[in-house]
């Protein structure tokens, strides 16, 4: 359980995949050499970690209080996490935060379903995959979805800069894209994810210190590194949320200690490892309900 006597510390970033896996096979060969190292196999992790208690001994491991799970509807790119999957796993569960996926190619009215995820299943944020479905994040066809996400008071972000997987297109991983939602939805709280790795580091950066609601989010970066990446982090400290992008990243642990051992301020290593995210998602405001399973009707 969460430690009172400490800042929280909260994963913003964790993946899981629907069973029966549903991937390309670029993808599990990617995922199978990937996690050769500490699981053997991607079938093998599938088979360790399939429940919310799986996931939270994850968390336990690495002295991490919560983690926000990803759904992920890509199927030309990636594997398949699909809203039930990420509901199932987060039911019940306080510290599993689930976070839903749409993808406007596959939904006929993706605002109405954003709406129904969020009030009749207990999703608190969208994470939205440019790269992967081919979409620019200032699409039009999107903007109905994020009215509704900023009505609803949800966070979204938006998978940005490159990708390992062989089906991506970096075109559409460009920050600056999301610039014209944050103008456009000034009280939507907007996520790069992946601080638009490796090439657009300085827009990621630029755009969370110029924009009021547009956070950075450091998953997949190498925590050692961030320094190097973003020289002036402190300055913006109160803008960026931690993230290991686990399993792909499995050293969930090594890396929380490794912002640790960053030279800036104890409240910017604070700010970065849970309380930005803490802050966003209303960690320990008493009307959070953690979601206990679906409702009788939509059985």
């Amino acid at each position: 359980m969460p430690d009172s006597r400490r800042a929280a510390v909260v994963d913003f970033h964790i993946h899981c995949y629907d069973r029966p896996l549903r991937a390309p096979e670029s993808f599990v060969a990617f995922m199978d050499r990937e996690l050769a190292k500490t699981y053997g196999s991607f079938a093998q992790f599938l088979e360790r970690y399939g429940s919310a208690e799986s996931y939270l001994r994850v968390l336990d491991d690495a002295g991490a209080d919560y983690g926000v799970i990803l759904a992920e509807l890509a199927p030309i790119t990636s594997a398949i996490a699909s809203n039930e999957t990420v509901e199932a796993l987060c039911a019940g569960q306080p510290r599993l935060i689930p976070f839903a996926s749409l993808n406007p190619y596959l939904t006929e009215n993706p605002a109405r379903q954003l709406e129904r995820l969020v009030r009749d299943h207990g999703f608190h944020g969208l994470k939205l995959y440019p790269t992967y479905s081919y979409f620019y994040p200032n699409d039009p066809k999107l903007y109905p979805v994020y009215a509704k996400a900023q009505e609803l008071g949800i966070p979204v972000k938006w998978h940005t800069g490159t990708s390992v997987f062989p089906a991506s297109r970096l075109k559409y991983g460009d920050p600056v894209y999301i610039d014209d939602v944050a103008v456009d939805f000034p009280d939507l709280v907007a996520i790069i994810t992946h601080s638009g790795r490796p090439i657009w580091y300085e827009t990621a950066y630029t755009l969370a210190r110029l924009r009021p609601n547009v956070y950075m989010e450091i998953a997949g970066l190498p925590p050692r590194r961030l320094l190097t990446y973003f020289p002036d982090l402190e300055r913006v400290s109160d803008k960026v949320l931690f993230g290991s992008d686990w399993p792909s990243v499995p050293t969930l642990k090594g890396n929380i200690e490794a912002i640790r051992a960053l030279p800036l301020s104890d409240r910017a290593k604070e700010q970065v490892l849970g309380g930005n995210a803490a802050r966003i998602l209303g960690l320990g405001d008493p009307r959070r309900v953690s979601y206990a399973g679906p409702k009788p009707t939509d059985v």
